[in-house]
């Protein structure tokens, strides 16, 4: 097995021959909210059939506590031994993360795949990777997951680990891969993390001055169609959770004199693992680059208040919480009159959009424009002729609506964001004869 070769390419369809059959678990807690247990179950029945497994049955399970060893205790062990005996199932997917000890102890009573909410979003993300860049977010996230529970029992990454270099080959027990060579992958992977993050400073800084606006929030809420329908961009649109992890960047006109450069990330979700937004860091520091963040989410969700809560706390996880945003509830084609209203009573100042059937379009253009405005200057500055570097930099870093020479100095007119003013200013104050607000 070789370790450092290419981390491509990424495994294609799903190569199971058959339907892989699920049992799902969730554990609700005294302080926990039997209702939000179920919306997680729900979204998690949908997670594991973007992997193409049939869900067999759901179970709720209360306890007072976890049970260190097993999580659920051998009561309801013994419980689901039975159910996985009579329906033939293959896997247990828990709602709930499972340190390796638990998922050791779980495997040894019970006779099938034991797996959690983690597992299967890594799963999917490195089914739906294209990018040699995700290929290698996902990898790193993968092994860095798969490390501590190396078990001959481990099989449920297989086809995608198989397919970037981590399995040499499917008949391989996950075992027999050396942990020192895994974790020399990691951080052979980290340092070409590093690399590309590097580049994307460079490109940014080449994008120069445009104002940024990127399109976050909740997986499959609309962020990519909503994206095609402003640019023109072509953007993979599928009604699954997480169908695509690349950046996308595009132009997108607001008016003759204002473009603006709309950015497409990877969606959110409730229980996002920390380490999978670590890995993903070169990704989403275009979030962090960003002037304007446009929060998306599905207003026909019928948890749709619990999502615009997980992508604030996403952003806060990330430090971005006091960032320029507006709140977009799409699909309002989806929804009937009632709940329209109490969406619009609980958030006043939000936009109410449907991006498929292209209604109220204009208020997303409208609201970019206006934080473009607000963070915008507009000046008339005068500098001397002789000063050739600084009247470079002026026509490299701002607009220049106007220029007129006269005498010994030229006067402009200039537009430029704020942000990039203020660091303009500090190396052609030297210069400036005057300046004068628009």
């Amino acid at each position: 097995m070789n370790f450092h070769q290419a981390a491509e390419p990424m495994a294609g369809p799903d190569t199971r021959t058959a339907t892989e059959r699920a049992l799902l678990i969730g554990v609700a807690l005294p302080d926990q909210s039997v209702a939000e247990i179920y919306l997680q179950l729900a979204e998690l029945r949908r997670l594991v059939q973007t992997l193409a497994y049939e869900v067999v049955d759901v179970r709720l399970i209360t306890r007072q506590q976890i049970e260190a060893a097993t999580f659920i205790g051998r009561g309801k062990i013994a419980e689901i031994v039975t159910q996985v005996e009579t329906h033939q199932i293959q896997n247990v997917i828990f709602n709930d993360d499972l340190s390796p000890t638990q998922v050791r102890n779980l495997r040894q009573r019970i006779n099938a795949d034991i797996l959690d909410r983690t597992g299967i979003i890594i799963e999917i993300f490195a089914k739906h990777a294209r990018s040699r860049e995700a290929k290698t977010q996902v990898e790193l996230v993968m092994l860095q997951y798969l490390l501590p529970r190396l078990t001959k029992r481990w099989t449920h990454l297989e086809r995608q680990v198989g397919g970037i270099g981590v399995r040499s080959g499917a008949g391989e027990t996950q075992i027999e891969v050396d942990r020192r060579l895994i974790r020399q992958r990691i951080a052979k992977l980290r340092q070409e993390l590093n690399r590309i993050e590097r580049e994307r400073t460079v490109q940014a800084q080449r994008r120069g001055s445009l104002f940024r606006v990127a399109l976050v929030g909740y997986t499959n809420a609309g962020k990519s169609t909503l994206m095609n329908r402003l640019t023109g961009a072509d953007v993979l649109v599928e009604d699954k959770l997480f169908a695509t992890l690349d950046t996308t960047i595009r132009q997108c006109p607001l008016d003759k004199d204002h473009t603006v450069l709309l950015s497409d990330t990877v969606g959110f979700i409730r229980k996002l693992p920390p380490h999978l937004v670590a890995s993903f860091r070169s990704t989403l520091k275009i979030i962090d680059e960003a002037d304007l963040l446009l929060k998306i989410v599905d207003v026909s969700a019928p948890d749709c208040f619990g999502q615009i809560h997980t992508v604030d706390e996403v952003l806060e996880q990330m430090g971005l919480q006091h960032k320029p945003a507006r709140l977009i509830l799409n699909k309002i084609d989806c929804i009937e009159t009632s709940r329209y209203q109490l969406a619009r009573d609980a958030y006043p100042e939000a936009l109410f959009i449907s991006a498929a059937a292209q209604l109220r379009l204009h208020d997303v253009r409208d609201a970019m424009l206006n934080e473009l405005r607000r963070q915008e200057v507009h000046l008339r500055i005068a500098l001397p002729l002789g000063a050739v570097r600084e009247i470079a930099l002026i026509r490299d870093h701002c607009r220049v609506d106007a220029a007129e020479y006269r005498d010994h100095q030229v006067n402009f007119e200039i537009r430029a964001m704020r942000r990039d003013w203020q660091q303009l200013a500090k190396t052609i104050s030297h210069r400036i004869l005057s300046t004068e607000n628009i």
